[in-house]
């Protein structure tokens, strides 16, 4: 069974992504590991290339300015690329985001999700779970509307392609993936960093997805982390990856979770959910 990791990755330094972290948690798992570096002006290129494995093979990319506003579609655009890139022969694309950490207690049950699945022509990929750590290595954000499954590893199939703005995959024209879920998460530290480093990296994002940005956050030197409707205290392990990262993280982030406030609309998702084990909402998959 061959594996082919690959990622995307632009300006890793300034918006502090655990780039490195990302890539290593699954290189265990992967014959060859493609990474589509996009043009950064802080030294990212070398990032990459000093990570010490073999298995790496850089592809240097520029990011199309035209698509500034169109709602995230350059980083689909640019997953794409490095999803190209793998070798014809892998059976596996094993995708992670610049911002997603697989514990290493995970990687036996991934690969025998692999091996279980990799000759079934009805699957297309693999759904995984999700963890989202918000403010700090702490706290998860808890609300349903944080997506609970994405899917992560896909057929080598040339039909299959990064779509929206690279959160899924869909195949041929525009269908939904036939996925089997695996039991593993992901860990997502997107929303970890230094409130002066996350307000950055949020208007970037936000200028190419056309969100709308007020004065008042446009003018603001940190990200105010109190916007959260609920979240609860982390009380597993880290993967070993991401330790020393945790050591030497320089903020402070304390939330009182009496404060925790959910809408109406996702009271209901969570009792549903808690009371049915049904997860009401969009889905881009289909489980089989």
């Amino acid at each position: 069974m061959k594996v082919s990791g690959f990622t995307i990755i632009r300006n890793a330094i300034k918006f502090d992504f655990p780039v490195v972290e990302s890539i290593t948690s699954i290189l265990p798992l992967c014959n060859e590991f493609i990474v589509a570096v996009g043009n950064s002006d802080d030294g990212t290129l070398d990032v990459i290339r000093n990570i010490d494995d073999t298995k790496i093979r850089i592809i240097e990319t520029i990011w199309d300015e035209r698509l500034i506003g169109k709602g995230g579609k350059v980083l689909a655009a640019e997953t794409n690329k490095s999803l190209e890139a793998i070798s014809d022969d892998a059976d596996w694309a094993f995708y992670i985001q610049s911002d997603e950490v697989v514990h290493e207690k995970d990687l036996p049950a991934i690969y025998s999700a692999m091996e279980k699945w990799k000759d079934d022509s009805q699957v297309d990929g693999l759904l995984f779970k999700y963890l989202h750590f918000y403010g700090s290595y702490d706290y998860l954000a808890s609300s349903p509307h944080w997506y609970s499954r994405e899917i992560r590893i896909i057929k080598n199939h040339r039909s299959i392609f990064s779509y929206n703005d690279a959160q899924g995959f869909r195949k041929g024209k525009n269908k939904k993936l036939k996925v089997k879920p695996v039991d593993v998460y992901y860990y997502h530290y997107g929303w970890v960093k230094h409130p002066e480093t996350m307000q950055k990296k949020r208007l970037f994002h936000l200028t190419w997805q056309n969100e709308k940005v007020s004065k008042e956050e446009r003018n603001s030197r940190q990200y105010d982390y109190s916007k959260i409707e609920t979240i609860q205290l982390f009380n597993g392990t880290h993967p070993k990856v991401i330790q020393s990262r945790i050591e030497k993280k320089n903020w402070a982030f304390e939330y009182d979770i009496a404060f925790n406030r959910l809408s109406l609309k996702n009271k209901l998702k969570m009792a549903v959910k808690k009371y049915f084990g049904i997860e009401l909402g969009y889905k881009n998959y289909r489980l089989i």
